[in-house]
């Protein structure tokens, strides 16, 4: 236990460059960190840190020997997690952060048998429909629409892909009339999701074909429940990823027009930062997420 002891307030007083506040961070005396590494370099028989009453540096010695006992001490630390993983539940607070849409129809419906197997795991859903290109700090987990993430530090997985239809309510469709080709869309009423990629421009493929049709808008949005609500009112033909809007089309609110036609499909990926060892919180929460939308036919292509 002495030896890693010194070790420890080796490594510490190195990544701090001060022996007070290693000492400080251990939770022991000054004088006791001091007496630890003395002892150690006397076991070396090297000099490892030299110091004046401004500052302290590593010796060459002490650099070498910083590096390698940095590796070993994070093994280490390594090794008692993944043990302790085994033994305690995960605990806390998971902070999770997607849609507004995909939060209604898949995070919060699933939180019950979620948290039924881990009942000492508290869950924060922070809706929002746009995010930066880093992970915000407290999230621990976000659910994106996009294939790859532009921080390299952050993890991507792939939730599923989903289709996106054209659709719109009954009504509308006898006042205005059913398109029965692309182009026609350009002289509709078109409901807009304006955080699509190149949401006015329409890019559609039947087979060898393909259609680039611009659209207009009679309402835009940031968020597809808005789009879907003014849809069933029958303001006008929406773009929207299948499963926001399959409880609709089941129903018969909504009818999927030009069905023929495909539009490019959204893939919706959880991603998480990447660390050397993957919080079980996280890890538990991934698993249960990726396995649900296996079983979710809409969410699938």
């Amino acid at each position: 236990m002495d030896r890693l002891k010194q070790v420890e307030i080796f490594v510490k007083t190195a990544e701090l460059g001060s022996l007070s506040k290693a000492a400080e961070f251990l939770g022991m005396s000054n004088a006791a960190a001091s007496r630890h590494l003395s002892a150690l370099e006397d076991r070396l028989a090297a000099r490892l840190i030299e110091r004046n009453t401004r500052r302290l540096w590593l010796t060459e010695a002490g650099q070498e020997f910083f590096q390698r006992c940095t590796g070993v001490l994070t093994e280490l630390a390594d090794a008692e997690q993944a043990v302790n993983e085994r033994a305690v539940a995960p605990a806390g607070l998971l902070r999770v952060t997607s849609s507004l849409s995909f939060a209604l129809i898949y995070l919060a419906p699933i939180l019950p048998a979620f948290r039924a197997l881990y009942p000492k795991l508290g869950v924060q859903i922070i809706a929002a429909n746009r995010y930066p290109d880093f992970i915000e700090a407290g999230i621990d987990v976000a659910i994106r629409t996009r294939e790859h993430e532009p921080d390299s530090n952050i993890i991507v997985r792939r939730l599923s892909r989903t289709r996106r239809v054209l659709a719109a309510a009954p009504d509308y469709l006898a006042r205005r009339g059913t398109p029965t080709a692309p182009d026609e869309l350009a002289s509709h009423d078109m409901l807009v999701y304006n955080l699509a990629n190149d949401p006015y421009v329409l890019h559609l493929k039947k087979g060898a074909s393909s259609r680039h049709v611009r659209i207009t808008s009679v309402l835009d949005s940031n968020d597809g429940q808005i789009i879907r609500a003014a849809a069933v009112a029958g303001h006008g033909i929406l773009i929207q990823p299948l499963y926001i809007v399959h409880d609709e089309i089941a129903a018969g609110r909504l009818k999927v027009i030009l069905d023929d036609w495909d539009l490019p499909p959204l893939t919706m990926n959880i991603a998480y930062q990447d660390k050397r060892r993957l919080p079980v919180k996280i890890k538990v929460f991934t698993e249960f997420l990726i396995a649900h939308m296996r079983t979710t036919a809409v969410a699938q292509m």
